[in-house]
């Protein structure tokens, strides 16, 4: 179960961890940035405290509240401050940027921890009787809107539904190679459990310390390790789905023809459908050895190019990550540190410059896991392709860096609204006769929108995971914040952004799901008869409309 008050309420992660800047590391960094962003960062307000939150109190009735904890529980329904306002937006940078304000408009009038099945049964059946919206939470770390309360007409309040009391590993069919577990463990607690018996899931997305295996699920998430592991989709072989009709489950057979297949309904659905209870996983036997290595490449073209070969001779690797040249300078920046007086990778890096891998250079981290053996075989085969295309090896310094920050740089976003400068992401994904052109479209897009809206700023983008037929494609922006419209300059920035990714014929989301933030377009992705087509599945299993109203579907 994840403890919400060992989590910070106004900002990404735990309490007590951050970044970990000297004080001379910080000043060097925020006058460095402060150049590329043509304007200086200085100490932005302090966020305002738990106790200014202006948080609209419960409108639920006391014998509602009794109903709800005879459903799952006296001590699993909950409605203090704390609860409410953890409950009540994710982590998007709007939902950041609201919560420093204590400006939370709308949130539940209670949350629910049910402890099984049973009792998510029972709280749904409560819902329906009160006309109430029933939000699904796990992690909470949806960065597209997808679990502030939205309510639909007619509807008398709204509740939290936290499913991560609902956190033990099941079974573990080793013989299978299949474990089932309750769907409200998180990453760390789910890979623990599987690694005591020497196995992993190996989905391990930006979130994974705090998000759970039924959040991967509901929105159809993407691990970091997707190239060897697949995403969710085809980790997932069946699931339980407690819905207001009654059980939506699917059977634990590696492929069925019986028709259209439900585990795909499921998957993406983000609590709309109901709420997801189980799932059985396929699990694979810990690898012997994991590796990550780095190539510098004169282009991101070249890097492009490069993957694209590596997936047509289909080389067993676990990641592929190109940071395009501004991703790639911007790293170089964020890692230097002026307290060390010897850095050999900056000199290594100005090394390469002189010698001719300077201006336009683009990083390529790339990792394989497996019998130690096939792993030396594997990444020998991509640095001989790579040598081919003229890049420069530059070892394993940059993969142990990422390894080791990987789930701590939305720490940074934090730091840097305390500074005044806001960051945001976005994804996509195209196929590879697009992804060029695509890359290049949206970043001058970007560039135009910050420039519109911000005065300027950072645009830079990467490669993050790779198909066979394409690749998703990862930007992120850094702009200094208006501080008196601080979330409508979001909105504006979010509006030509999105419009971009659909001019450039990509997804609306690779991983990131829809939430609220993309409704908009969601008619441009499915059409006006998929989006029907959903609508219809929606009803039927949910007929009053109480599950995570406004999300999804527009």
């Amino acid at each position: 179960m994840i403890r919400r008050d060992a989590l910070r309420w106004n900002g990404w992660g735990w309490l007590g961890e951050s970044m970990g800047f000297s004080q001379r590391r910080e000043a060097w960094l925020l006058e460095a940035l402060g150049r590329e962003l043509g304007r200086p960062l200085v100490r932005a307000a302090e966020p305002a405290s738990l106790e200014t939150l202006r948080l609209p109190p419960s409108k639920l009735a006391p014998e509602i509240l009794a109903a709800l904890r005879r459903a799952c529980g006296e001590d699993s329904v909950r409605t203090s401050t704390l609860e409410r306002v953890s409950h009540a937006l994710g982590r998007s940078l709007p939902d950041l940027l609201r919560l420093r304000e204590a400006d939370v408009s709308v949130g539940p009038d209670a949350v629910v921890y049910p402890p099984d099945e049973g009792a998510v049964a029972a709280v749904l059946r409560v819902a329906s009787r009160e006309s109430l919206a029933v939000v699904p939470v796990g992690g909470g770390t949806s960065v597209v809107g997808g679990i502030e309360p939205r309510l639909a007409p007619g509807q008398a309040g709204a509740i939290a539904l936290d499913t991560t009391r609902m956190d033990a590993l099941l079974r573990l069919d080793e013989e299978s190679g299949l474990a089932t577990f309750q769907a409200g463990i998180d990453g760390p607690d789910l890979e623990r459990s599987l690694a005591a018996r020497g196995y992993t899931l190996g989905h391990f997305p930006q979130s994974f310390e705090l998000s759970t295996l039924g959040g991967w699920i509901a929105t159809r998430s993407s691990g970091q390790l997707s190239d060897r592991y697949g995403g969710i989709e085809e980790l997932l072989v069946s699931v339980r789905v407690v819905t207001p009709e009654g059980v939506l489950r699917t059977l634990e057979v590696p492929r069925s023809a019986t028709g259209p297949d439900l585990n795909a309904l499921v998957l993406g659905s983000e609590g709309t459908l109901g709420v997801v209870v189980e799932a059985t996983v396929r699990v694979r036997p810990r690898a012997e050895v994991s590796a990550v290595r780095g190539l510098l490449l004169h282009g991101f073209e070249d890097g492009l190019a490069l993957v694209r070969e590596a997936r047509r001779a289909e080389l067993p690797l676990s990641m592929v990550r190109l940071s395009d040249a501004d991703q790639t300078a911007l790293f170089e920046l964020m890692r230097r540190d002026p307290a060390r007086r010897f850095d050999p990778s900056r000199l290594a890096l100005a090394l390469a410059a002189r010698c001719g891998w300077g201006r336009g250079r683009c990083v390529l981290l790339y990792g394989a896991e497996g019998a130690r053996r096939e792993v030396r075989r594997t990444l020998g085969r991509l640095r001989s392709l790579g040598l081919r295309r003229r890049a420069l090896p530059i070892g394993s310094a940059p993969g142990r860096a990422w390894l080791r920050d990987r789930f701590r740089t939305p720490y940074l976003r934090d730091w840097l609204l305390d500074h005044g400068a806001a960051v945001d992401t976005l994804e996509t994904a195209l196929p590879w006769a697009r992804v060029a052109e695509g890359h290049d479209r949206i970043r001058r897009a970007l560039r135009a929108a910050l420039e519109r809206h911000a005065e300027g700023g950072a645009v830079m983008g990467h490669l993050s995971h790779s198909y066979p037929d394409g690749a998703s494609l990862y930007f992120t922006l850094v702009y200094a914040l208006d501080a008196t419209a601080a979330v409508s300059q979001w909105q504006e920035i979010k509006r030509e952004a999105t419009d971009a990714v659909v001019a450039a014929g990509g997804t609306l989301s690779h991983h990131h799901g829809i939430g609220s933030d993309h409704l908009g377009w969601m008619t441009d992705e499915k059409g006006a008869v998929g989006l029907e087509a959903l609508r219809a599945a929606c009803r039927s299993l949910d007929p009053q409309g109480i599950m995570n109203p406004g999300k999804l579907l527009p």
